[in-house]
């Protein structure tokens, strides 16, 4: 079992927040980023996104290639991207600052065409209405406690698909709502576990 770490600088996280010279990255993204609360169509369809093009890869790949990401994607502005053709797609085929997968590529215009049907606000109620209650939730004290999956990223990943929302699976719901403080899944010790309750509070 892996529970919070203390290194190098002695303060507690979540150990894939560990800092190391190739993961600093992390640890910024771990301390101020990871688990608090988003709100926002556009802020929200951008979370989607990026956690769909993580599928299948290290969320490091992503996290560097972020400002490529919004570049390429008109800053996830789901108006903007919902206007995208055929040839906007081809022409993120070559951007080196994504990663350059078809189905994916396709998938987020897809989605930003679906989104853009909905109205102002609907997809943030949408996406919270599936966030669990806090209270009496059990707070996980290891990476074991965590699973990959809950009863509510299934039914979040259903209810999307059904709507017309691509790429979205139960893993890539649960991983955007542990990215955008629908749960709170830091660890018991973690220094960040607080400062994520008190901003959900």
């Amino acid at each position: 079992m892996s529970g919070v770490v203390r290194e190098p600088d002695g303060i507690p996280r979540c150990p894939w927040g560990l800092e190391s010279a190739q993961m600093a990255d992390y640890r910024a993204y771990h301390d101020t980023e990871w688990g608090l609360p988003v709100h926002g169509d556009d802020a929200l369809f951008e979370r989607m996104s990026l956690e769909a093009f993580q599928s299948g890869l290290s969320w490091i790949t992503i996290l560097r290639r972020r400002p490529g990401f919004r570049a390429a994607f008109a800053g996830f502005r789901i108006a903007k991207v919902a206007r995208f053709t055929d040839a906007d797609a081809e022409r993120l085929l070559t951007d080196p600052g994504i990663i350059r997968n078809r189905a994916k590529i396709a998938a987020t215009i897809n989605n930003a065409k679906v989104a853009a049907e909905l109205a102002p606000g609907e997809l943030d109620d949408l996406i919270w209405s599936f966030a669990p209650a806090r209270a009496g939730r059990p707070v996980p004290r290891t990476v074991d406690d965590l699973q990959p999956t809950t009863p509510e990223s299934t039914a979040l990943a259903k209810d999307l698909k059904k709507r017309g929302f691509r790429f979205v699976g139960p893993t890539t719901a649960y991983a955007m709502m542990q990215a955008c403080g629908l749960v709170n899944d830091h660890l018991a010790e973690c220094h960040v576990r607080a400062a994520v309750e008190a901003a959900a509070g």
